[in-house]
Order: structure tokens, then C-alpha cells, then sequence
């Protein structure tokens, strides 16, 4: 396939910092809005999708698939810790909730006004499921796009 026009190319640059931007926005306002860590890890995944289109061939000297590999990775065991550090008293125990640190500010009982960092474990949660998320389906772009029988068969080797 072919490289896309110059205008493609530009507009593809240009909206790599928005979407990035806008899927870190979903992700860390997923306690208080719709959407959270898959939501935005998603958005964020469009951004090599689109990097794909509008270069080509031309991109897989830029897109590796080690990064996402081990972003995924590391985001999984985050989350594995994450859920473990709060087995003093139950499995994923949101021991950051109300203890005035950076996501534990106490709010009166009732509807929460909005702010961010009420959330306790679960805007880190949804981070984290955002960058799991997102190496995810980077990842299966780039091995659907670059990735044929033979290279796949290669690398597993």
C-alpha cells in the first residue's frame, strides 16, 4: 500500500497529540463521566491505526511491536498489584478513598461536584486499563498490518 498524499500525512501528525490528549481525558474522568480506562484506551489505539493509513509501508521503521508488547505487559502487573495492595482487608479494596492523598480528597455523602481526585484507586485503575488497552490494540493493528504467517511463525520462534 502506498503512501497517502501529503495533506493526509500532515493531518495525520497534527491530530497525534489531540487523540492522545482526548483519550487520556476519557480515561481519567471515567469515575465521573461515561467512559474510563477501555474507552480511552481505545481512542488512544486509533492513533498508530491512523499513522498506518496515511504513511504505509513507510511506518513500520517508526511502529515496533516490542513497545506495545511490554506496555501491555507492565500495565497488567500495575494492575495485579494494584488489586493486592488493598488484601489487608478484601480483594481490589479501594484503600486510597478518603485518606487525603492525591486521589483520596473526602467529599461530603451525595453526588460527587466533579472533582478529580475523589476517586481513590480507581482513576489508577483506569490508567491503567488505558495503557493496557491501548498496547492491546496497537498491538493487533500493527501484527494485522505488518505482521504476515511467516514473520509471526518467525518471531514465535
Amino acid at each position: 500500500m502506498n503512501e497517502m498524499s501529503k495533506i493526509v500525512r500532515t493531518v495525520a501528525c497534527v491530530l497525534i497529540i489531540p487523540g492522545i490528549v482526548f483519550g487520556l481525558y476519557v480515561i481519567l474522568h471515567g469515575h465521573l463521566t461515561p467512559g474510563g480506562g477501555f474507552q480511552g484506551g481505545a481512542v488512544i489505539a486509533t492513533i498508530p491505526a491512523l499513522f498506518i493509513i496515511a504513511y504505509g509501508e513507510k511506518s513500520r521503521r517508526i511502529l515496533n511491536r516490542d513497545i506495545p508488547s511490554l506496555v501491555e505487559s507492565l500495565a497488567l502487573l500495575t494492575f495485579i498489584s494494584l488489586a493486592f495492595l488493598g488484601l489487608s482487608a478484601t480483594f481490589f479494596r479501594n484503600f486510597l478513598v478518603n485518606g487525603g492523598f492525591i486521589f483520596g480528597k473526602a467529599i461530603r455523602f451525595g453526588i460527587n461536584p466533579g472533582y478529580l481526585n475523589t476517586g481513590g484507586l480507581i482513576p489508577l485503575l483506569n490508567l491503567v486499563v488505558g495503557l493496557e488497552v491501548s498496547a492491546a490494540l496497537s498491538l493487533i493493528i500493527l501484527i494485522m498490518y505488518f505482521g504476515s504467517k511467516k514473520e509471526v511463525l518467525k518471531d514465535a520462534k
